[in-house]
C-alpha cells in the first residue's frame, strides 16, 4: 500500500527558526547588558578599591622604626644610647632546612655555639614567621660575602638595626636598667595600651628600670616607607616616606660620677644606697650592689651568664635600693624622739636610768640594751648620741603602738615613695590594724618595745629611709623622690622640667627638730656612735648609726659575730644629711652584713658626702673589712 507524501511546511519551519534567533538574540542581549553594567560597576563605582588592590600589588609599605631617646645624667653624661650596626637575620618560615642553612652560613662567617644557642633560645620564645638575629655587628667584609651568595639563602636576610648600648657598664645599671627583645607578654600589653602599631618593626622595649618606666617618652613615633616591588618582591623605588619621630632624651637627677665612687666603695660588700637632695627630691645617687652588666640582656642573653647572675647567692638581679627591705635598727630613734617631744610624751631634759635592760611591768623578760651595764643617766641628746636602746624601749611603751604608726607613717615609712620606677616595695610600719589583717592575732605590749628600736615587723627600704632623712633635713617637707630632671623634645628640643613633688608636710615644732639635729650632729663627734668616719670633715654632719638584726637572739645569749655565718651577721645602717646648718644632700647607706653602721656604712657616706659637697675623691679603699673578735657586741 502506497503511503501519502507529507508535505514540508516551510512557513512554519521558518517561523520557528526565526523565533529561537530572537530568543538567543535576546540572550546575548542580556549577557552583553549584564558585562556592560558589571565593567561599569568595576570600573566606575569600585574603582578606588581595586586601584588600592592593584597598588598593594606592586607596593609594599615598610615601618621604619624610630630612634630611641638616649639617657643622660645631670652633667650631660651618656648612660644609654643607640649604635648602628649590620646584623644576620633568619625568617625560619622561609627556610627549606633551618640547620643546613645556619650551618651554610658559619662557612661564610663566624657563628659561635653561644650564638647558635641564643638564637634557638629565641626560636623558642618567638613565633616561626619572626625575622630573628643569628649574628650581630656583622663587619664590612662579612657583609659583602653574605650579599654575594644571598640566592643561596632563601629565608636569610643582612639588615642595618640599631642597637642600645650602655656604655658605663655596671654603673647606674639598677636605675637605668635595660632593654630586650618584645615577647609575646610585651605585645599582649601593648595591644591592650593600644600602641602596638606604634612597635611596628621595633624588636626591643624597656624591660626594667627607667628603660620601662620611660618607655613612652624612649620609644618615639613609627614612621613608614611606600616602596614599589618588581615581581621578587625586591624593592625598586621609593614611592612615599613618612619620616620616624625620634624619642625623647631623658636628662637624670644623678651623678653618674658620684653613683660610680658609691659603687667602687661598697667594694665586695651587698647593699644599696640612696642621696638625695632635701630641697627637691632629687635623687642624687641610687645604688644596688652588687650590679651587672646591661648589655649582656639588649640582644638576649646567653645562658651562661644568665645562670651566673641568677643563680649568684649575691643577687646582682636584685634592686636593694627600693625592692628589699630591712629593719630600720636604730635609725629610727631620731624619728621617735621626734615623736615623743610631738606628743608631749618626753621633753628634752627628761631623763632616765638606763641599767642595761627594761622591762615591761609585771614581767621578769628583759629587753637588753647594746651596751652590757648599760649607759647610766640618759636624757634625749645622750639616747642619740650614743644610741640608748633602754631610753626608746621606755618611749615605745609610753607612746604605744598607734602614736608611734600615726606620726612615722608621715614621713613615709609603710608605704611607697612614688619613685618614677616600678617595682617599689612598700615595707612594713607595723601596727594593731596591720597585724590583726595579717596574722588575725592581737598586739602584744612587747611588740611595741621592740619597735621603738626598729626591730620587730619594723621593715624598711633604703630608698624610704632617704626620702625620710630629707623630709627630717628639710624641716618636714616629704618629697616625692624623681630620677628624672628634664624630658628633652626631639623635635623642639624643648627641655620640661619635672618639678618637684611635695607628698605631704609634718608640723614640727623648730625647737623640737633643733633638739634631735643637734644630737644627730654630736654622732659625730667624740662620743658620738659615727665618730672615725666624720673625722676632719670642713662640714657640719648631723648623722645616725644603725643595726639591723638578721638573726634573733635567745634571752641570756650574747651576739657573737665570730661563731655566727656572715649572712647571719648583723646590717649596717646609716642616715645622714649635710651641711646640717643648710642641708644638700641626705642620704640613707645599708650594709648587708656589715655588722657597725659607724665602721661599715658610714664612711661609704662620708665618701659621697665629700665629693658632693667638696669634689673630693675618696681614697683607694673606703671600707676595711672590720674585724671580728669573739664577744664582739650587738651595737651601732
Amino acid at each position: 500500500m502506497i503511503r501519502p507524501t507529507q508535505l514540508r511546511n516551510y512557513q512554519l519551519e521558518l517561523a520557528g527558526f526565526r523565533k529561537r534567533v530572537i530568543i538567543a538574540a535576546g540572550v546575548v542581549v542580556v549577557m552583553l547588558l549584564l558585562l556592560l553594567a558589571r565593567f561599569f560597576y568595576v570600573q566606575v563605582l569600585e574603582y578606588q578599591r581595586y586601584h588600592t588592590l592593584a597598588e598593594n600589588n606592586r607596593t609594599t609599605v615598610v615601618p621604619i622604626p624610630p630612634n630611641r631617646g638616649a639617657i643622660l645624667d645631670r652633667n650631660g653624661v651618656v648612660l644609654a644610647h643607640n649604635y648602628s650596626a649590620y646584623t644576620l637575620e633568619i625568617t625560619p618560615s622561609k627556610t627549606d632546612n633551618l640547620e643546613d642553612t645556619i650551618n651554610g652560613l658559619a662557612k661564610l662567617v663566624e657563628i659561635t655555639p653561644v650564638q647558635r644557642k641564643r638564637f634557638a633560645k629565641l626560636m623558642a620564645e618567638s613565633r616561626n614567621f619572626e625575622t630573628l638575629p643569628l649574628r650581630n655587628q656583622l663587619s664590612d667584609e662579612e657583609v659583602a660575602k653574605l650579599a654575594a651568595n644571598h640566592y643561596r639563602f632563601p629565608g636569610v636576610e643582612v639588615k642595618a638595626r640599631l642597637f642600645r648600648q650602655y656604655p658605663l657598664g655596671e654603673t647606674a645599671a639598677h636605675l637605668v636598667g635595660y632593654v630586650g627583645r618584645i615577647n609575646d607578654a610585651d605585645l599582649h600589653r601593648l595591644d591592650e595600651a593600644g600602641v602596638l602599631d606604634n612597635y611596628r618593626g621595633t624588636d626591643h622595649i624597656g624591660k626594667v628600670g627607667i628603660e620601662q618606666s620611660y618607655e613612652t617618652e624612649l620609644h618615639g613615633i613609627v614612621g613608614s616607607e611606600r616602596v614599589e616591588t618588581d615581581v621578587n618582591g625586591h624593592a625598586v623605588r621609593t614611592l612615599s616616606r613618612i619620616n620616624p619621630v625620634s624619642g625623647n632624651r631623658l636628662v637624670l637627677n644623678v651623678d653618674s660620677k658620684l653613683q660610680a665612687i658609691v659603687e667602687k666603695a661598697f667594694g665586695s660588700y651587698r647593699g644599696a644606697l640612696v642621696a638625695i637632695d632635701p630641697k627637691t627630691g632629687g635623687v642624687l645617687a641610687f645604688v644596688s650592689m652588687p650590679g651587672f652588666d646591661p648589655n649582656l640582656f639588649v640582644n638576649g642573653i646567653d645562658t651562661a651568664n644568665w645562670n651566673a647572675l641568677n643563680d649568684s647567692p649575691d643577687k646582682p638581679l636584685l634592686n636593694r635600693a627600693f625592692r628589699s627591705a630591712y629593719p630600720e635598727g636604730s635609725t629610727i630613734k631620731p624619728f621617735m624622739a621626734l615623736a615623743g617631744l610631738s606628743y608631749g610624751v618626753r621633753k628634752p631634759g627628761d631623763t632616765i636610768f638606763d641599767p642595761g635592760y627594761f622591762s615591761l611591768p609585771n614581767s621578769t623578760h628583759r629587753y637588753r640594751d647594746w651596751k652590757p651595764g648599760g649607759h647610766g643617766t640618759v636624757d634625749m641628746h645622750k639616747s642619740i648620741v650614743q644610741s640608748c636602746d633602754t631610753y626608746y624601749y621606755r618611749l615605745a611603751n609610753d607612746l604605744g603602738i598607734d602614736r608611734m604608726h600615726a606620726f612615722l607613717s608621715q614621713f613615709g615609712f609603710g608605704r611607697k615613695t612614688g619613685i618614677d620606677l616600678d617595682g617599689e616595695t612598700a615595707g612594713v610600719l607595723p601596727s594593731r590594724e596591720w597585724k590583726a589583717r595579717r596574722s588575725r592575732q592581737p598586739w602584744y605590749p612587747g611588740e611595741t618595745v621592740i619597735a621603738g628600736i626598729g626591730q620587730g615587723y619594723n621593715l624598711v627600704t633604703p630608698l624610704q629611709l632617704a626620702v625620710a632623712t630629707a623630709a627630717l633635713a628639710n624641716g618636714g617637707t616629704v618629697y616625692r623622690p624623681e630620677l628624672v630632671q628634664a624630658i628633652i623634645d626631639s623635635r623642639t628640643g624643648q627641655r620640661r622640667v619635672i618639678a618637684p613633688h611635695v607628698v605631704g608636710h609634718i608640723d614640727i615644732k623648730p625647737a623640737d627638730l633643733q633638739v634631735v639635729v643637734s644630737a644627730m650632729v654630736d654622732v659625730t663627734r667624740p662620743g658620738g656612735t659615727a665618730v672615725s668616719a666624720n673625722v676632719g670633715a670642713p662640714y657640719l654632719i648631723a648623722a645616725k648609726t644603725g643595726t639591723a638584726q638578721v638573726v634573733g637572739i635567745k634571752q641570756g645569749e650574747k651576739y657573737d659575730a665570730k661563731r655566727i655565718l656572715a649572712s647571719h651577721r648583723d646590717h649596717a645602717v646609716y642616715i645622714a644629711f649635710a651641711p646640717a646648718d643648710n642641708p644638700k644632700i641626705a642620704i640613707a647607706v645599708l650594709v648587708e652584713n656589715g655588722m657597725h653602721g659607724g665602721s661599715t656604712a658610714a664612711p661609704i657616706a662620708r665618701a659621697v658626702m665629700d665629693y658632693y659637697l667638696l669634689g673630693k675623691l675618696p681614697r683607694a679603699e673606703v671600707i676595711k673589712a672590720p674585724a671580728v673578735a669573739p664577744g664582739d657586741v650587738h651595737a651601732d
